[in-house]
C-alpha cells in the first residue's frame, strides 16, 4: 500500500485510542515500515509504546541461519548474535526518529545463537539507555524462562487467536515469571473478520496453506458458528475474535493489522466489549469442533 494511506490508518489508530504500535526492522526494505511509524509518532510520541524487532533484516555480509516455518518458503533467515545487535538497534532508533525504543524484541530465536546471549547483548541496550523493556517473539517457554533468568523480559509475542492457540506451556510459563502475552495474528491473517473467501492476484497469503482454495473453503464452514455468535450480539466477527482473546488472559495484547481507518476503529472498540461466562463457553464450543485445515507460519 501507499504511504500516505498507510499514514492515514495508523494515525485513525492512534485518534481512536490505541497506544501500542508493533513493527519491525524486516516489515518492508530498509526499515521502511519503522522510518513510516516514526513519521507518524513524531509529534505524538508520548502517546505511544514503540514495540519493533531485530534479526531478519541482517546486513549485507553476514551470515544467517534458517528458522523453518509453516508457509510455502518454508524458512526465515535469522541473525541474532550479541555483536550486531546494537547496530540493530541504533539503526531502527534512526529509523523510528526516537532516542529508545520501549519495547525491544529478538524477532525470532537464532538456532545457533544461545538465547541466554542474544538478551544478554539486549540487557546492555537497557543499561544504556537505548531501549526500555525487552521483548521476545516465537520462542518457546523453555526459552522464555532460560532468557528472563538473564534479564527481566516484560513481553513475549507468539501467534495466538481463534484458529491457533497459544502454546499451553508458554502460557503456563509467562503467567508465573509475570511476562505479558502480545498476540500477533489476533485475526489469524484477516481469516477471522469473516470476509475473507478468496485471495486476489500478488496476496502474500497464497503462502499460507490455510488459505489454500480448498481448505479457506473449508475453514470458512467451520468457522461459521463463530459468526452466528458474533452476529447474535451485535458484534462483527473480528469484534468477537479480539474480544475473546482479550478475555483468555489479564495480560494479553492484541495487534491486529489494518489499513483502513474504519476497520481500525471497529478493531479498537472490541476493547470494551464484556463477554459473559456462557458466551465464552459457546465459543469455547465451537472452536473445539472447528478442525482447522492447514498450518500457519510457525
Amino acid at each position: 500500500m501507499d504511504d500516505a494511506r498507510a499514514e492515514r490508518a495508523l494515525r485513525a489508530a492512534l485518534d481512536a485510542g490505541a497506544t501500542h504500535v508493533d513493527t519491525s526492522d524486516a516489515y518492508g526494505a530498509d526499515g521502511h515500515n519503522e522510518r513510516l511509524v516514526g513519521r507518524v509518532i513524531k509529534d505524538r510520541r508520548d502517546e505511544v509504546v514503540v514495540a519493533t524487532k531485530f534479526g531478519l533484516a541482517v546486513q549485507e555480509g553476514e551470515e544467517s541461519r534458517a528458522f523453518p516455518v509453516g508457509y510455502a518458503f518454508r524458512e526465515l533467515r535469522v541473525n541474532a548474535e550479541p555483536r550486531l545487535i546494537r547496530g540493530y538497534a541504533e539503526r531502527s532508533l534512526r529509523n523510528l526518529g526516537t532516542d529508545v525504543i520501549d519495547l525491544y524484541y529478538a524477532h525470532y530465536p537464532d538456532p545457533g545463537v544461545p538465547i541466554e546471549e542474544t538478551v544478554g547483548a539486549m540487557a546492555e541496550l537497557v543499561r544504556d539507555g537505548l531501549v526500555r523493556r525487552l521483548g521476545l517473539s516465537n520462542v518457546t517457554a523453555a526459552q522464555l524462562r532460560a532468557a528472563h533468568a538473564v534479564h527481566p523480559v516484560a513481553a513475549v509475542q507468539n501467534e495466538w487467536s481463534m484458529w491457533r492457540p497459544v502454546d499451553a506451556d508458554l502460557l503456563a510459563t509467562a503467567r508465573e515469571l509475570g511476562v505479558g502475552i502480545v498476540a500477533w495474528s489476533p485475526l489469524g491473517s484477516g481469516f477471522l473478520t469473516g470476509g475473507v473467501t478468496e485471495l486476489g492476484a500478488g496476496d502474500f497469503r497464497h503462502n499460507a496453506p490455510r488459505f489454500s482454495a480448498e481448505n479457506l473453503a473449508a475453514n470458512h464452514d467451520r468457522y461459521a458458528p463463530i459468526r452466528t455468535i458474533a452476529a447474535r450480539l451485535g458484534l462483527t466477527p473480528a469484534q468477537l475474535a479480539l474480544a475473546w482473546l482479550l478475555h483468555q488472559d489479564e495480560h494479553v495484547v492484541a495487534i491486529p493489522g489494518s489499513r483502513t481507518p474504519a476497520h481500525i476503529e471497529e478493531n479498537v472498540a472490541a476493547a470494551d466489549v464484556t463477554l459473559h461466562q456462557d458466551t465464552l463457553a459457546q465459543v469455547a464450543e465451537a472452536l473445539a469442533k472447528a478442525e482447522v485445515a492447514g498450518a500457519t507460519l510457525l
